[in-house]
């Protein structure tokens, strides 16, 4: 009497299948394959990184030029929302490298993503955030300080940190600022790369990116944090960090979508 074996076809959760288990550590080998990239053809990333440092300083000196200040430090922290997408020519050098091409600057500068225009719906989607942030900090301001005119970078620390209402204004407006940091990069920390690589719409990436990212939560915590000190650090040498720091977060980004897609 023989006995017969059906063989049946697992299918996991949805979950399941996008967890990855990466340890929270695995975000540092990211970094040190961004290195790697950084150094390959070296002059291509850092004219990168030079053009980010150019581009920041001269909307720092318009900002200051049109007296529009008193936004210097929200724009500061929009350059977080939208840095996932102007990192898209480091990810094209990355992608290069990996099918063995040489790299070239003119090709990271005019990107041809395999999704075509929705790319740029994801930027314009980026920008807006970026916006909405600004004035939601403005707005912040508003409601601690009423229609008092901003007392300038010199004397900011002081109210902000001698002041109770500057405590309370710190303390609301890194929530804030903390969720719009963490909804920009859950929708598109993967969303760009994979509309590089992929063939796909808009918000297909972005929902599957926010999805990567919260069932991969420990590794993508601990890259955050990663992100956040390297830009700290940029930002206390008067942004000429970024010069290296941007190529660095970009190219190791690129395989951060490569070990969690």
């Amino acid at each position: 009497m023989g006995t017969n074996h059906s063989s049946e076809t697992i299918i996991l959760p949805l979950s399941a299948q996008r967890q990855r288990n990466l340890p929270a550590s695995a975000a540092f080998g990211w970094l040190a394959k961004g290195w790697h990239d950084l150094w390959h053809s070296p002059g291509t990333s850092l004219a990168y990184g030079l053009a980010i440092f150019a581009i920041s300083i001269a909307i720092i000196w318009g900002l200051f030029e049109f007296e529009l200040d008193y936004i210097l430090l929200p724009a500061l922290a929009g350059f977080m929302v939208v840095g996932p997408f102007i990192a898209i020519g480091l990810y094209q050098k990355s992608r290069a490298i990996e099918k063995g091409k040489e790299p070239r600057l003119s090709r990271m500068f005019f990107v041809k993503s395999a999704s075509g225009a929705q790319v740029w719906y994801t930027g314009a989607i980026l920008c807006l955030l970026m916006l909405v942030w600004m004035r939601a900090a403005v707005i912040i301001y508003a409601l601690f300080f009423g229609l008092r005119p901003f007392p300038g970078l010199d004397h900011v620390v002081a109210m902000l940190f001698m002041t109770p209402y500057g405590w309370a204004m710190l303390t609301v407006g890194t929530i804030v600022g903390g969720l719009f940091a963490a909804f920009s990069f859950a929708i598109s920390i993967f969303a760009v790369p994979m509309l590089l690589d992929e063939r796909t719409d808009a918000f297909t990436a972005m929902g599957l990116s926010i999805s990567l990212v919260w069932n991969n939560l420990p590794v993508m915590l601990m890259w955050g944090a990663i992100v956040l000190v390297l830009f700290l650090l940029s930002a206390a040498t008067g942004l000429l960090g970024l010069i290296l720091v941007f190529p660095l977060i970009g190219h190791a980004t690129w395989h951060s979508y490569r070990a969690i897609r």
